[in-house]
């Protein structure tokens, strides 16, 4: 059984923060927090994909909030990077534990379990991606989330002495005796098979964003390896209900002028006066006089 990190403070903190507007997911609520102002970032859906825009310089968190009434396990993901582990990331990985209902600001790179190095945008080549290097996937925020498995119930069978139990079984026929229990058909995920298909086509339509992307004005922007902040967390298991993800959660990121450049931000034109091609004719009248 993994152990995984439980945020320690988020029983404290249900209250602390209000959860904005535009969020994304079924199993959790994932918005991407302006710490400067603590609003969400507006959320652009565009050709598949949730993106929003950053700016150089400032810091954010990535906004989780529990959905269900059951514990979740978040494995989070920057530029393709564990949030926890600092590995170049994967599902089967550390990640945060919610209890149901429960809500938490990730809010940077975890150094230990007091201390994050918080999560800025920042040039590319000044991103914690790239300066691992690991530049491929920047510009993208990942959560993966899971369904515990839960202990199955232990029946309580009638209590009987070790008598009773040799003479049931002297007296049942041999062919009972000597018959082994039936297996239990394996049953392959429902959610398994769904995420099996959806990642084939996610890879497909992924290529073709890259051969149609067009050229943007300026460099890409990354998450940096911020200056140290307090957040202190405990340690706790979760056993996942399965394999895959029962859902997983993408979120990109770039500057604005580059999503309004991509078209991801569609910005409207100045207004601009219309030109009146009679422009005495305000009033009516007839011909004057000449003087």
């Amino acid at each position: 059984m993994k152990s995984h990190l439980l945020p320690a403070s988020i029983l404290l903190a249900l209250s602390a923060w209000a959860l904005p507007a535009q969020a994304v997911g079924r199993l959790a609520d994932i918005t991407v927090i302006d710490r400067n102002t603590g609003a969400a970032l507006p959320l652009y859906y565009h050709r598949g994909d949730y993106w929003v825009a950053g700016q150089y310089g400032a810091k954010y968190a990535i906004a989780v909030r529990n959905k269900l009434g059951e514990r979740v396990l978040a494995v989070t993901a920057v530029d393709g990077v564990n949030v926890l582990s600092g590995e170049t990331a994967a599902w089967d990985q550390t990640g945060y534990v919610f209890s149901p209902w429960q809500q938490y600001q990730v809010t940077g790179w975890r150094k230990s379990s007091s201390e994050v190095a918080a999560f800025e945008f920042s040039a590319l080549g000044d991103s914690y991606a790239g300066r691992t290097g690991r530049p491929a996937n920047v510009g993208v925020i990942g959560v993966a989330l899971f369904r515990e498995r839960l202990p199955e119930p232990v029946a309580q069978a009638p209590a009987y002495s070790s008598r009773d139990r040799s003479e049931r079984e002297a007296d049942a026929p041999a062919s009972l005796r000597s018959a082994p229990a039936p297996a239990a058909p394996a049953a392959e995920s429902l959610a398994e098979r769904i995420m099996g298909g959806a990642d084939t086509s996610a890879s497909a339509e992924g290529t073709l964003r890259k051969q149609q992307a067009a050229p943007t004005p300026a460099p890409k922007l990354g998450t940096g390896h911020g200056a140290r902040e307090s957040s202190v967390v405990s340690h706790t298991s979760f056993a996942r209900l399965q394999a895959q993800p029962n859902e997983v959660i993408r979120i990109r990121y770039d500057s604005r002028e580059n999503l309004v450049a991509a078209g991801v931000i569609r910005e409207l034109a100045p207004s601009i006066p219309s030109p009146n091609p009679f422009p005495e004719s305000r009033s009516f009248s007839y011909v004057p006089d000449p003087h």
